[in-house]
């Protein structure tokens, strides 16, 4: 293969705040029983890219938690496979994709590839990309720089040759130019820029609109087949874990369970994360619920995000709208007087 890949886990997403607080945007809960991450790194290992760099800034622990040494994509292995490469900017990344900065930090990841291309992506958008196709479409088409676009834009991700890459890390001060997004927007010369049409399925989750819409989007098959390809599976961090209980009582319609969790009360159109409890008499209906939560019995809940370790009390009332779902901090604590 001619591709490595570095994967940009440090771009700010001023929009994601209230889910980033204590992770990385790369490492945001998603689907279920997935991490955003995850669709890079799947898309990256189902072309056969075994050389991935993930560039990351803090708060990386939980990322780090996510995704160890690689094994749940086939990317622990004594030569290449995964390489986890901090930044130091106290800051954070900046807001576009592929910051040269971050990449001067860890020049030597380039230097020593053997490989001849570079694919430069983000960690927030979840599609189908195949790496192999656009490969073969930009060297065909004779640019220095392709990107990937879908009906709505960019999709954040890149191919130009390793010795541009190189190039440019070495010169974008002088050329003053932050990042691959950065330079693709504003075409500088003597560059030429082409584009690759992506046709598939894919969600940008650069907000809580977004996150909150193209989470639940998810709950239309036709929307899951094409995001969930038989012959591109997406890998994610495998936890071992007991199948959901229903109890006497219950009833879930149109919801999308993990495994782990114990359900005695109403859920519909809802998301439910591994081994989140759901009270008697307890009602969501348009929720994402991630892990470990817990909701007590005589909750309503609707149009609401409840991040990890959410503790909901009985009796709770909390009614968001599609527009403005109402978002639960990791770990936060929601009495009946807080609800009122």
């Amino acid at each position: 293969m001619t591709l490595m890949a570095a994967v940009d886990a440090s771009v700010k997403v001023a929009g994601l705040q209230d889910l980033t607080i204590h992770r990385s945007v790369s490492s945001i809960p998603f689907a279920g029983r997935y991490r955003l991450i995850d669709f890079a790194l799947s898309n990256l290992v189902n072309a056969d890219i075994n050389s991935v760099g993930i560039f990351a800034s803090q708060p990386f622990g939980s990322l780090i938690d996510h995704i160890g040494v690689g094994k749940s994509w086939d990317l622990d292995r004594r030569k290449e496979g995964l390489f986890f490469l901090p930044t130091t900017h106290q800051n954070g990344g900046i807001a576009t994709v592929g910051s040269f900065r971050d990449f001067e930090e860890h020049l030597q990841f380039f230097e020593k590839s053997r490989q001849t291309h570079v694919v430069v992506t983000s960690s927030f958008v979840a599609g189908q990309l195949d790496y192999k196709e656009m490969l073969a479409h930009h060297l065909a088409s004779g640019k220095d720089i392709t990107e990937a676009v879908g009906a709505s834009g960019s999709l954040k991700s890149y191919i130009l040759s390793r010795r541009l890459m190189l190039e440019l890390i070495r010169s974008y001060r002088e050329k003053r130019i932050l990042s691959i997004e950065d330079l693709v927007n504003l075409k500088k010369a003597p560059y030429s820029y082409g584009v690759y049409e992506y046709k598939g399925y894919f969600a940008i989750i650069d907000s809580i609109q977004q996150y909150f819409k193209e989470s639940l989007g998810l709950l239309d098959e036709n929307n899951r087949r094409l995001l969930f390809l038989p012959q591109a599976p997406i890998y994610t961090k495998v936890k071992d874990e007991p199948p959901t209980r229903y109890l006497d009582g219950s009833n879930v319609s149109n919801s999308m369970m993990a495994n782990g969790s114990t359900i005695l009360g109403n859920v519909k159109n809802s998301i439910i994360s591994r081994a989140v409890t759901i009270g008697i008499n307890a009602s969501l209906d348009s929720c994402i619920i991630m892990q470990k939560c817990t909701i007590e019995e005589n909750c309503e809940l609707a149009y609401v995000i409840a991040d990890k370790d959410v503790y909901i009390e009985k009796g709770v009332k909390l009614i968001g709208t599609a527009d403005r779902p109402i978002v639960l901090r990791k770990g936060e604590r929601v009495t009946k007087e807080d609800s009122q």
